[in-house]
């Protein structure tokens, strides 16, 4: 009985811990004036548009891909690691720079392809709100430019871009309030894989075919790229990918 209640008290003390870290975040997030407004101004609706899709608010895990040639930002969500995780919404990219392809260098103007997570809040953004990425990762650094890889990429409002993922104010305000709270529940890592295209419709991948038609360095990477893809489109599950010596995507 003693070892039960004993059991039971450390329970409750993590319980406890995880709960305050999770305020924590939130409430440091509302610190900032212009995300305590958008939380009042949201919460309610977010709520409401979960609830009419039979998801459980506010999401524990989260994750986001996107689309270059189909300008398309998608949100999923799910309330535990075994489940499968749920379309939410999906936002359009409201701006574009560069062209198919990876970023290699500063300067560029291209946005990344590859496998990224949010390193970032920035509640002060001169783009209204950004979360930040982690690029250039563990792929960027071998095959990029080794001095100027570039940097500083965002998923961000406003609907300018010279190299980053924009979306109007209010839908970035929906992305950042989901992203902060599944961040302050703990999912420190929360992924965002940005593809070239929609590798399953026939006009997008007709169209990256002929991008890189003469381009083998390029079509071995894309290669890697959908097979992450394939992977989620069959399982609605992540894949676990890693980086070879060579800096290409593989997955276990």
């Amino acid at each position: 009985m003693k070892q039960r209640s004993l059991l039971f008290a450390l329970f409750a003390c993590l319980s406890a811990a995880s709960l305050q870290a999770q305020n924590s975040f939130v409430d440091y997030q509302k610190s900032f004036n212009r995300v305590s407004d958008v939380y009042r101004r949201t919460e309610d609706t977010l709520k409401r548009q979960f609830a009419a899709r039979n998801l459980v608010w506010p999401a524990k895990y989260v994750y986001i891909r996107s689309f270059k040639y189909d300008s398309e930002l998608e949100v999923w969500v799910k309330d535990a690691p075994e489940q499968e995780f749920k379309l939410f919404k999906t936002y359009k990219v409201c701006a574009l720079a560069g062209t198919m392809g990876p970023k290699r260098i500063q300067g560029d103007y291209q946005v990344p392809e590859g496998i990224y997570y949010i390193n970032e809040f920035k509640p002060n953004s001169q783009y209204h709100l950004s979360l930040g990425l982690n690029y250039p990762n563990a792929s960027d650094r071998i095959l990029g430019d080794s001095s100027q890889p570039g940097g500083e990429i965002y998923i961000h409002g406003s609907c300018v871009t010279t190299g980053c993922i924009p979306i109007t104010n209010p839908q970035i305000e929906e992305l950042y309030t989901i992203t902060s709270h599944a961040r302050g529940a703990g999912q420190e890592f929360i992924p965002v894989h940005i593809f070239p295209v929609r590798f399953n419709i026939p006009k997008s991948l007709a169209f990256l075919e002929k991008s890189y038609k003469d381009d083998l360095e390029l079509k071995h990477f894309e290669g890697r790229l959908k097979q992450v893809f394939d992977y989620f489109e069959v399982m609605h599950q992540l894949p676990v990918v890693a980086v070879n010596h060579e800096g290409d995507y593989v997955l276990y």
